[in-house]
């Protein structure tokens, strides 16, 4: 949906440097919209679907920040392009810009993303908050306190599916 959103936010912007007049320019507006709704819109999915309720804030808070970094470097470019360059070059310089960023993310999403993911885990030992799960079944010596509780724990090596979310267990992205 995103990378569509994106072609046609790249269509808009093509015909706005291709054809003029006030119907062209709202058709123009429309399309460039109904893109950008779809490359924005669903990012709070993929947020959501990534990490665990407890990281949401954070990653919502990092994903307003990038946005606006890049928001930010795009209308430095819309303000140089526009007083450097004819109007119709503006259209084909954000179009470009567009349409490099949807083959970038292209390249960069992980190809067959599913919700479920098999992955392997090597044995490691950390601490975090947790409770006994699926997850985390180990000794107790008695110290530990009630559930959740925070203590050293080791994981045994282990190849499992579930749906993936990077947290204390899952730090990358499997490759």
């Amino acid at each position: 949906m995103m990378l569509s959103g994106a072609l046609l936010t790249m269509v808009g912007l093509a015909l706005g440097a291709l054809f003029t007049g006030h119907g062209a320019v709202l058709v123009v507006w429309a399309l460039i919209g109904a893109g950008s709704a779809l490359v924005l819109t669903p990012s709070g999915r993929v947020i959501i679907g990534s990490c665990q309720a407890s990281d949401r804030s954070v990653l919502f808070a990092t994903n307003f920040s990038a946005s606006h970094a890049i928001w930010l470097l795009a209308y430095a470019l819309a303000g140089w392009v526009s007083v450097s360059l004819p109007v119709a070059a503006w259209f084909w310089v954000h179009a470009v810009v567009v349409g490099l960023s949807a083959l970038l993310a292209a390249r960069l999403w992980p190809r067959g993303d599913t919700d479920r993911l098999r992955h392997r885990h090597a044995a490691f030992d950390h601490e975090h908050l947790h409770t006994h799960d699926a997850h985390h079944q180990h000794a107790h010596e008695g110290w530990e306190g009630p559930e959740p509780h925070r203590h050293p724990h080791h994981h045994d090596a282990v190849e499992h599916e579930h749906p993936f979310v990077i947290d204390e267990h899952h730090r990358h992205w499997p490759r």
